[in-house]
């Protein structure tokens, strides 16, 4: 395509591809951050996070919301200064095997068919219904069995060979087969032994999409020295492997240019296989339009798109149909009009992004989305949280005497001992880069969360630690001091207690939403796992007050993964679940809580009981160790799929022909509902551990009182297979379908298809 020299063609195997002006090539660089809207650019539409998108079951809703993500990036792309490239690094389709896993937000379901489903309608809203000119190129995160954030670049996960095709590789493979995916991004982590960077499965991909680019995760390259003596060795084995693009040193090329001629010279690599990377990774541009003189219908996108009025229509939508009803006793819900209303808890009003979420345009919290509904003189806010001063007894250094809203957010695998946050009215407590503190920081933000501060009981009171820099704070008020002994000595002194003001506000209330949840930037993101699923001591000791003083309470949990809250499913009236949901959080909930709709969101993971005793987060052996709802052995506190409504469904009856299923539903209320029909097959006949149940179908479809609507799945034949070695099979014996509104509540017990004509073999 281009007369290219040596060492134009090194230069383009950077992640920051400089211009070729002599060509007329401009410069380019992959990855602009897509996940739930665009990130990173300044203020875009914020939708819900992917888990929460992933409990809506709606391929159209993830094709509307993929086409206003790429729409907006165009716009950044052709209208702002933002250096917005349309080479998009999303979606994630990592599955949520382990709710303890730091990213787990990113993530859309626990099932590998619901996950290449919903990316594969994501995709398809970046990529565009141009035949040949993509709105975006999307790239898939992360090959392979990347779960695990503790020590992410050396954990080494040992997968089975079922487990890797029937579990982890459908989620990648199903969308690069449906031709909307442009990419593939290794994980950090090794499988079997052998770094995702140069794993001979990458080969696999190209199987399904021949063009396929495989860019490298930030850093990744350099991690392979760990495995080689050198760069070039690292970098070689890398590209032979089918690594096209490589996210090293920042924007600085040189250094990967270095190793690849290296690498050259010693024979490591040819210049064919130069000429192989540079082909794909100019071939995947020109799919963008960006060397076609023909017509580019979305070369014409403008800036106006940006966060416009009707992408936060829709990003209202996708924030209702995110949410679910874990549980709802007689007359809890929908709250009764009119009455006064309680907000209690530290999310009650406040809306959080989190690390690859845009900037807010706005944001409606759930306090707000009530007093718009109710008037603001019938709802009140409390936070629930103690107000502390810290101070440095016989000194006047008390940080400035400032009343501060103390936090304790608990522990994680990365961090033993209980993190915090401490606000004052001008912001949070944090400090810079040298250790100089502050207390003006919007919100616990960024790469190093600086707002994060641990409590060290020593004689004489505490000593504050900064958990990103792990420098104690000085008597001068920098956390500067490398050691236990040099740090100062602070008091906590209690100013008022916010449980006592949470129980008092909940007295004075006709009904309670309690808002809890976790902070996307705290003990649970990017290279951060959880050490569990409980709440926070201090978020449950909350609750339990509250309920004490008020029974009439709604828990809401606004969270980015599953939490283990049984004493609330024994004692709450009602539970909603909802992901951090961007700028409509607060109307969406507060339309749920009042009855504006009824709540259709089906969960995407097993939400497991306190006491359950889940395998160690390496352990992939999703079948012999019972990982998810196919393999699970126990009885978990909400199945996947579960979700409740304020209508109810009638099914029936179901019927299979060939691997077509048609199952009918009626809504038997009184109001209009949204139901997910989910399918699922069990098979009875295999030589080999089966699952419980498969999915094998899924659709969300809408019913007015009295309606019934015959949904028709095609079966696909992979839920019926297994893997024998050497291709999928699909033996002769019977298979159970069953249809209802989760895995655990099946309606319908359908026919048994008790064979397949002819027992097939399938591709990997």
């Amino acid at each position: 395509m281009f007369d290219l020299t040596l060492g134009e063609k090194l230069a383009l195997l950077h992640q920051a591809q400089p211009a070729v002006p002599r060509l007329g090539l401009a410069a380019f660089h992959t990855g602009c951050e897509a996940l739930h809207g665009v990130a990173w650019l300044g203020p875009a539409t914020v939708f819900p996070q992917a888990v929460g998108l992933g409990a809506s079951w709606d391929r159209d809703l993830l094709r509307e919301v993929g086409a206003a993500v790429g729409t907006e990036v165009r716009a950044f792309h052709h209208d702002t200064d933002a250096d917005a490239s349309l080479n998009v690094w999303a979606p994630v389709v990592n599955l949520l095997r382990d709710p303890r896993w730091g990213r787990n937000e990113e993530g859309y379901s626990e099932d590998p068919f619901a996950t290449a489903q919903l990316a594969i309608a994501y995709c398809t809203g970046l990529r565009g219904e141009h035949p040949s000119v993509w709105r975006t190129t999307p790239v898939l995160k992360h090959f392979l069995a990347y779960n695990v954030e503790t020590l992410r670049d050396r954990a080494d996960i040992a997968v089975p060979e079922r487990v890797l095709h029937e579990y982890e590789l459908p989620a990648f493979l199903g969308p690069l087969r449906a031709g909307v995916v442009a990419g593939v991004m290794p994980g950090y982590n090794l499988v079997n032994g052998v770094p995702n960077h140069m794993h001979p499965l990458l080969a696999l991909l190209r199987s399904a999409a021949p063009d396929v680019v495989v860019c490298s995760d930030a850093y990744a390259p350099s991690n392979l020295r760990a495995q080689f003596a050198t760069a070039a060795e690292g970098h070689a084995a890398a590209l032979l492997a089918g690594v096209d693009s490589y996210t090293d040193n920042g924007p600085d090329g040189g250094p990967t240019v270095a190793a690849f001629t290296e690498a050259l010279d010693r024979g490591l690599i040819t210049l064919a296989d130069v000429d192989a990377a540079v082909g794909r990774l100019l071939a995947m541009r020109a799919r963008t339009g960006e060397f076609s003189s023909s017509t580019n219908p979305y070369a014409g996108t403008r800036r106006e798109v940006i966060a416009c009025a009707e992408h936060g229509r829709l990003a209202a939508r996708a924030a209702r149909e995110g949410i679910v009803l874990l549980k709802n006793s007689p007359d809890a819900l929908p709250l009764p009009p009119p009455g006064r209303v309680a907000v209690i808890g530290h999310l009650g009003d406040r809306v959080l992004r989190d690390w690859y979420s845009g900037s807010l345009p706005y944001a409606i919290t759930v306090a707000d989305g009530l007093r718009a509904r109710l008037g603001a003189d019938r709802v009140t806010a409390t936070d629930g949280l103690d107000r502390v001063r810290l101070t440095l007894p016989g000194s006047s250094g008390s940080l400035g005497g400032a009343v501060l809203a103390h936090q304790d957010w608990g522990t994680s695998v990365q961090c033993p001992v209980p993190v915090h946050t401490f606000r004052a009215t001008t912001g949070y407590l944090t400090a810079d880069e040298a250790g100089v503190l502050s207390l003006d920081a919007p919100t616990p933000d960024g790469w190093e969360v600086r707002e994060l501060w641990e409590l060290h009981p020593v004689e004489g009171g505490f000593t504050l630690r900064s958990n990103a820099l792990g420098r104690f704070v000085t008597a001068t008020l920098t956390a500067s001091a490398e050691h236990l002994s040099d740090a100062a000595r602070f008091a906590v002194e209690p100013v008022s207690s916010g449980i006592e003001t949470a129980v008092a506000a909940a007295r004075d209330a006709d009904r309670v939403v309690v808002v809890l949840g976790n902070d996307p930037h705290i003990n649970g993101r990017e290279t951060v796992d959880r050490d569990g699923l409980s709440l926070p001591p201090a978020q449950e000791a909350l609750l339990r007050a509250v309920c004490a003083a008020n029974p009439a309470v709604v828990l809401v949990l606004v969270s980015s993964y599953p939490y283990a809250i049984d004493w609330a499913q024994d004692h709450v009236p009602a539970i909603l679940w909802t992901s951090h949901a961007g700028q409509e959080l607060g109307s969406a909930v507060a339309g749920a809580l009042l009855g504006d709709f009824s709540p259709a969101g089906r969960l995407p993971q097993t939400w497991y009981r306190g006491d359950t005793a889940l395998p160690e987060p390496t352990d992939y052996d999703v079948i012999g160790s019972g990982w998810t709802y196919q393999y699970f052995r126990g009885e978990p506190l909400y199945p996947f799929g579960h979700g409740l409504s304020y209508t109810t469904f009638a099914y029936g009856p179901l019927s299979v022909d060939g691997l077509v299923a048609r199952v009918t539903v009626t809504n038997t209320g009184d109001r209009a509902g949204d139901e997910v029909v989910q399918l699922y097959v069990t098979p009875h006949a295999w030589p080999v551990p089966s699952p419980a149940r498969r999915l094998a179908g899924f659709e969300r479809i809408s019913l007015a009182p009295g309606e019934s609507a015959t949904v028709v799945l095609d079966v696909p034949e992979a839920a019926l297979a297994y893997w024998s070695g050497d291709g999928f099979v699909t033996p002769p014996g019977s298979y159970t379908f069953t249809a209802g509104p989760s895995a655990c509540t099946l309606e319908l017990t359908g026919p048994v298809l008790t064979s397949v004509d002819p027992p097939s073999p399938a591709g990997g």
